[in-house]
């Protein structure tokens, strides 16, 4: 009888945020509800009613310093200096890290520093994306728009 009462109680998480639980949590979410439910009661119903909370992945390192020729760092050939006298004479690219629910997504910029519009930009699921957004503003303004140093 009390396990009917305490189905009844997750099934009325379903479709809310608290339907995404993991047992833990939902054991929690049932005691403040003023439910007395152990976390292996939880568990069994769960497992019962086939449902599983929703798993996060573990934490990523996104930045690694690598060693050797190959993870030399890029010359700086500006100089530091992001000025421009006139638009598309120089351009940098940055690119970041977007965490989602399945991974990461690599957003990469072409930004004008004239203008600082970001002219380009490309996301994808790997991490060459800088090429990947400077290549298609090539090919989209044509090589005579390039900026030259």
């Amino acid at each position: 009888m009390a396990d009917a009462y305490l189905i009844d109680a997750l099934e009325a998480t379903e479709g809310t945020p608290e339907g995404m639980y993991g047992r833990r949590k939902m054991v929690l979410y049932l005691r403040r509800q003023g439910h007395q439910v152990s976390i292996k009661t939880v568990d069994r119903l769960m497992r019962g009613q086939g449902r599983n909370g929703v798993v996060r992945g573990g934490r990523h390192r996104t930045t690694i310093a690598g060693t050797g020729a190959g993870h030399r760092r890029a010359p700086d050939l500006l100089d530091r200096d992001f000025t421009a006298e006139q638009p598309n004479r120089k351009w940098v690219t940055d690119f970041t890290y977007v965490p989602t629910w399945s991974g990461f997504v690599y957003v990469a910029f072409v930004v004008d520093c004239f203008s600082r519009f970001i002219v380009g930009w490309h996301a994808a699921t790997v991490k060459d994306t800088v090429h990947a957004s400077a290549r298609r503003e090539i090919r989209r303004r044509g090589p005579g728009r390039w900026p030259r140093d």
